[in-house]
């Protein structure tokens, strides 16, 4: 049995399967939806909880993370996010996603690069000196 660290991962992980197509309409043990080769007809949610469950115990006894903890991200976290549309990390930490500088819809113009800027900045230092001399 997992310890409160997994339980809540675990217990969406279940919801899942019982309301996935596999359990629901094939009528499958939510056990054998989760082995091959039934486990390719659950959808990306379950397999993303199925993967997250899986590191999840992993990092139960994981020597690294015995002074820290396993932490697991909450999986009420994952459904805000989901409402949101803000991307997520299923296991241990934020997103990879969030937190970047903005996002584009690809027509705005590219901020120019720093080095480009230092340069600019440089030429027109040396323009000025040129003149006064």
């Amino acid at each position: 049995m997992p310890t409160s660290s997994c339980k809540e991962i675990r217990d969406a992980l279940a919801q899942c399967l019982q309301e996935s197509e596999c359990v629901m309409v094939q009528r499958n043990s939510a056990a054998d939806c989760l082995r091959e080769p039934l486990v390719d007809t659950l959808p990306l949610k379950c397999k993303q909880l199925k993967k997250g469950f899986g590191e999840c115990r992993r990092g139960m006894v994981d020597m690294r993370k015995r002074f820290r903890g396993n932490q697991p991200i909450a999986f009420t976290k994952i459904q805000k996010t989901e409402d949101t549309g803000e991307g997520y990390q299923l296991y241990a930490g934020k997103s990879a996603f969030a937190g970047t500088r903005g996002e584009t819809d690809g027509n705005s113009k590219a901020p120019e690069d720093w080095r480009e800027a230092e340069n600019r900045k440089y030429r027109e230092a040396q323009e000025a000196a040129a003149k006064k001399s």
